[in-house]
């Protein structure tokens, strides 16, 4: 009997990009479908996030994220440009009010997962944005080279975006409701069976978790 996982995303989260790899694994080793559930990141949310957050908290992200990856063996460094566009205030950045990156990106990955290409299109435009390999990430062909090894035509999912933005972003919204209603807030959380597993380090228990429920190997 194939298990079924909601993985709820974020195209900003590096801790989202550093799950995903092993995700994609999962889904290829085990009789497993999971469903990816694009998320805005908590700073676009929260527009005051990063007036709020700890001023200890960013330096230990960095610290980490590069730690986890090195763990991992896996291709890192910091967008460039940060797909969640921030602007000086009072010493401080703040979120801008402006995010053209962060919403194309979201209804995107909206758009591949309605296509059935959810999990590929994910996989390969994180790397692109998060490998530490590409600048200008948004520039060029990258991002059409990308979504073409997802199977997908970037020409064609940025027209129905722009189409039909108001009804993604109420998708998008969903996401995000269905993931506070499943117990968390942050991303990646995995939902099984309505139980919230959150972060890149619980999906070794998650495996654990579904294997008591019959998760098999493919």
């Amino acid at each position: 009997m194939s298990l079924a996982v909601d993985v709820f995303w974020s195209f900003r989260s590096p801790y989202s990009y550093l799950a995903t790899g092993r995700l994609v694994e999962l889904e290829r080793e085990y009789d497993l479908e999971l469903r990816v559930r694009p998320v805005l990141p908590l700073a676009v949310r929260d527009p005051n996030f990063f007036q709020k957050v700890n001023p200890l908290w960013p330096p230990y992200l960095m610290r980490d994220t590069l730690r986890v990856a090195q763990y991992h063996g896996i291709d890192y460094g910091w967008p460039r440009p940060d797909p969640v566009v921030q602007v000086p205030k009072d010493g401080r950045l703040i979120t801008a009010p402006e995010q053209p990156y962060i919403h194309r990106l979201t209804r995107l990955g909206m758009l591949a997962v309605e296509a059935g290409r959810g999990l590929p299109f994910i996989d390969e435009v994180s790397r692109l944005i998060w490998s530490g390999k590409v600048d200008g990430w948004h520039q060029g062909a990258h991002l059409a080279d990308a979504t073409a090894r997802a199977g997908l035509d970037l020409a064609q999912l940025d027209a129905t975006a722009e189409r039909e933005a108001d009804r993604l972003d109420a998708a998008v919204a969903q996401n995000q409701q269905d993931l506070e209603a499943a117990g968390h807030w942050g991303v990646p959380t995995m939902v099984f069976e309505g139980e919230p597993f959150f972060g890149q380090d619980r999906i070794e228990t998650l495996v654990w978790h579904m294997k008591q429920r019959g998760l098999q190997s493919r």
